[in-house]
């Protein structure tokens, strides 16, 4: 019968999941075993057509070997859409690096990182940074982190504020972007001249995410065609209330799956 495995079309006489394992890996026995989208131990009758995926443990696996495993996790036609989407992140702060290391793990084929601004020791407690990225420019040290995680996406950065001015011509390539600034007025610049300027464009925002109130008010919204927002809309940053990494998460992690239901060709939350 004729299965994909690893990628590639291959024919095998083969009719069950461990007889498969055991010839193509004899002396490997810890191999991870991925059947069509489900990671298993168990065997299996294999019936024509099916995607099984190989994994050897601690071995860097080639492009093709990757993307097979990304696509039988996420379903052929999934990954096909994610793999082809462009993405842009606006802010890449607690919100736009969290949201940046989803979407590189989703697969997403190409991320436009977007900010000015230097990693410092306070980012520490929400951000996708380390101790060793500290002076580094944002944009540089999240595309290093993100090529870890998966080096075989495109990122383009751009290290620069956005402004009224410059905002449509820096996201003129992104059909879907997301703004994860932390200020107010930062927002309703990207927001509104995009909105204003950029004609089809998807725009995922941010607002209420301070705090540690329930993570249950966190929601997300069809504010109107083409805008979504997500957070409980009230919960700003103050004294007594400080941005801090699961309240901050879970709003990032709200903006990725609408980020990914719009790639997917979904517009309803």
């Amino acid at each position: 019968m004729d299965l994909y495995i690893n990628g590639k079309r291959r024919t095998t006489k083969d009719s069950s999941l461990h007889s498969l394992k055991a010839k193509l890996y004899p002396k490997n026995p810890s191999i991870i075993t991925i059947y069509n989208g489900f990671q298993t131990e168990n065997d299996a009758e294999l019936s024509e057509n099916e995607h099984i995926s190989f994994i050897e443990k601690g071995v860097m696996p080639s492009e093709d070997e990757l993307e097979a495993l990304m696509v039988a996790r996420h379903t052929p036609y999934v990954h096909e859409k994610v793999k082809n989407a462009r993405v842009g992140i606006a802010g890449l702060g607690g919100l736009g690096s969290n949201i940046a290391v989803a979407l590189a793990r989703t697969g997403v084929g190409h991320l436009h990182l977007v900010d000015f601004d230097i990693v410092e020791p306070s980012n520490l407690n929400r951000q996708a940074y380390k101790i060793s990225h500290l002076g580094m420019k944002k944009t540089e040290a999240l595309q290093a982190e993100l090529k870890d995680i998966n080096p075989y996406i495109k990122i383009s950065i751009d290290d620069i504020k956005i402004t009224e001015e410059n905002a449509a011509y820096i996201f003129e390539n992104d059909p879907i972007v997301c703004e994860a600034f932390d200020r107010p007025e930062y927002k309703a610049i990207l927001v509104n001249t995009l909105l204003e300027q950029k004609t089809g464009i998807k725009l995922v925002a941010a607002s209420g995410l301070a705090g540690f109130e329930s993570s249950n008010s966190i929601k997300t919204k069809k504010v109107f065609k083409n805008f979504y927002l997500c957070g409980d809309e009230t919960s700003s940053a103050q004294p007594g209330r400080g941005l801090m990494a699961p309240r901050v998460s879970i709003c990032a992690g709200h903006q990725s799956n609408m980020i990914l239901r719009l790639i997917l060709g979904i517009e309803e939350v």
